[in-house]
């Protein structure tokens, strides 16, 4: 509880201990009980008058500060003191409880402002530590990084291995292990060794900057509940002004007219207990609490959602359509299989096709290289050529190997097996001799086929793949993760054409969803109704295009997005319609002069603090946080 919210507090038990104190007192004359009442009155509602007064200054009077100064200024005049005050108290009661919860989401949100790095660490040419402002530090800088700070710009380590604690920005508590020539990201805080780290981008452009920005700008873009709720509040906030106006009045002057006695201080009542009741505050406030919540329990999460209209739509999704490379498969090429002709060992096979690849930068060669894992002694390799589409050949220790594809076996007069594995055959020739081959693949992520199966219990009717790849690995990957389509060989621009085709396809009721990472993901990412991009290891065009960040690149997190989707549009709707419920009924009693200003004060805050609390249920996520679906 803040300094404010603690000042009101002690400003509403003050109140309330001179209300029962002035209630057991013996009766006094009207003028000293006024004055009296005045005190605790003005104690706790004086900024409400204040506000209400600077609403009329302003021309803009119709808000629920208004409402409350007319109802209670009004229930004094009548001589209804006690209902004066407690109107007024437990409307600032009332206040006191969505303080306190939208306290609690912004702490939510918050807790990812303190992955803010207050400097960074560059050493000097006495080798002493210089803290300087991160927004000063230029690309490909050395920072140091002490045990316990955490890493203010993205870049590579260049000395140095630890253990990084990336809770704040992927909500995975396993800390990851890192070491010289991994890449790091901002955010992230040092938990043991020391690390130097060149920088790769900007502090502006860093994963940390845009995190802020994202999450800062989420509530710029409004729900289609939020919308309405504001529209209503315009329409309606003046009409049961005019309407109570027209309640104190016209049925007493009709009753005159009519030559009937007309008590006006009754209807006067009415009309201030009409105010009272009609109050919107319950609407106008739990509605934007409750995307606000959501958006927090997800950011606990590691999911970044730009704003409560992505939430919204999240909770309609029910066609998600996926980029393969780096968004299902981890992006990178790895040797999964080994086969060695009868005779041969796995070893010797890996390490003479590793040398022969020793000078090649291929992304294969780089990954038969990573398979051998151990330093490559180049004076052992010699003769080496490069044949393009068909592979290499060079002297490993004065014999000749060969690694490529079968065109250079045929090109060696060998003769090849039948693979039947989908995925990239380096064959490989020893002295003149075929010696194996290695199958070379872009390894599927371990939470994918997870991630299609709990989308599936989520609601999604058809997920999708949409990949640049041939035809072969499409299906291989698609049958593996039991995904129901998929379309191969595809061009960037093909992508497009694709989701329009699926965008005419679906029930306009339903939203799509696109999940993807790299550069060329961008154009899609911006045509579906919601875009998801990978946070972490995505490209900085398929996060800037898209309207919901998953910051551990974990697919799986897509059916816990959807989850707090749909558990906070319920709230807002169980919300609006309690609140128009409770509203509509109690307006009726206090029109037929049935409900009095006590019955008033539950219909406004009463119903208020119920929905505020109703509101912070979307900030916690814990148990939708489900086991991976079996």
């Amino acid at each position: 509880m803040t300094k404010k919210q603690k000042k009101m507090l002690y400003r509403i038990i003050a109140a309330l201990a001179l209300v029962l104190v002035l209630k057991l007192l013996p009766p006094l004359p009207a003028s000293v009980e006024l004055l009296l009442y005045c005190i605790p009155y003005l104690v706790v509602g004086w900024d409400v008058l204040h506000k209400a007064l600077l609403g009329i200054k302003n021309r803009q009077p119709f808000d629920e500060c208004f409402l409350m100064a007319v109802a209670t200024v009004g229930a004094f005049a009548l001589g209804d003191y006690v209902e004066g005050c407690a109107v007024i108290i437990f409307y600032q009661i009332g206040e006191l409880f969505q303080g306190v919860a939208v306290g609690k989401s912004r702490r939510s949100i918050s807790a990812l402002m303190d992955i803010r790095p207050d400097y960074a660490n560059i050493e000097g040419e006495d080798g002493r530590l210089e803290q300087v402002d991160p927004d000063e530090v230029e690309i490909g800088t050395v920072i140091v990084v002490q045990p316990g700070e955490r890493v203010p710009i993205d870049g590579v380590i260049v000395e140095g291995a630890s253990t990084l604690n990336t809770a704040a920005l992927t909500g995975e508590s396993l800390p990851r292990d890192v070491r010289s020539g991994d890449e790091v990201i901002s955010g992230c805080v040092n938990m043991s060794g020391l690390l130097k780290v060149r920088t790769t981008k900007e502090f502006g452009e860093s994963t940390v900057s845009k995190i802020l920005d994202l999450v800062e700008n989420s509530s710029m873009k409004k729900a289609r509940a939020e919308n309405f709720i504001t529209r209503f509040a315009r329409v309606y906030t003046p009409a049961v002004c005019y309407g109570a106006l027209a309640l104190a009045f016209l049925p007493p002057i009709v009753l005159l007219l009519m030559g009937q006695p007309a008590r006006f201080g009754d209807w006067v009542y009415r009309a201030l207990t009409f105010l009272v009741i009609s109050c919107p505050c319950a609407l106008v406030i739990s509605i934007p609490l409750s995307f606000f919540g959501g958006i927090g329990g997800a950011s606990a999460c590691g999911i970044l959602v730009k704003g409560s209209t992505y939430l919204e739509e999240l909770a309609d999704t029910r066609v998600v359509v996926f980029d393969k490379t780096g968004t299902l498969t981890q992006g990178t090429f790895k040797v999964v299989k080994v086969c060695p002709v009868e005779g041969g060992t796995k070893d010797s096979l890996v390490e003479a096709a590793a040398l022969a690849e020793s000078w090649s930068k291929h992304p294969i060669s780089l990954s038969i290289k990573a398979a051998y894992g151990k330093d490559i002694d180049s004076a052992r390799v010699t003769d080496v050529e490069e044949l393009g589409g068909h592979g290499v050949t060079a002297k490993v220790d004065g014999k000749p190997v060969a690694a490529g594809n079968a065109r250079l076996m045929a090109k060696l007069g060998l003769t090849v097996p039948d693979v039947p594995q989908t995925g990239t055959i380096v064959h490989v020739a020893i002295d003149g001799k075929y010696a194996g081959y290695l199958l070379i693949s872009d390894v599927v992520k371990p939470h994918s086929a997870q991630a299609i199966k709990g989308l599936k219990q989520a609601g999604v009717r058809k997920t999708v793949m949409l990949t640049g790849d041939a035809e072969p690995v499409a299906k291989a990957v698609s049958a593996e993760l039991g995904i129901d389509e998929y379309h191969a060989g595809l061009l960037p621009g093909d992508k497009v054409d694709q989701i329009e085709k699926l965008l005419a396809a679906k029930n306009p009721k339903e939203m799509l969803a696109f999940v993807g990472d790299g550069i060329n993901d961008a154009p899609v990412l911006s045509r579906v109704d919601v875009g998801i991009a990978m946070g972490a290891l995505g490209s900085d065009a398929a996060i800037e295009a898209a309207d919901v960040v998953l910051m551990d690149d974990d697919p799986a997190k897509i059916a816990l997005a959807m989850r707090i989707a749909r558990r906070t549009k319920s709230i807002v709707y169980q919300n609006i319609v309690f609140a128009l419920a409770i509203k509509a009924a109690c307006l009726l009693l206090g029109a037929l002069g049935i409900a009095n200003m006590w019955v008033a004060i539950f219909a406004d805050v009463g119903v208020m603090v119920l929905a505020v609390l109703n509101a912070t249920r979307a900030l916690y996520t814990k148990d939708l946080v489900k086991k991976d679906p079996q």
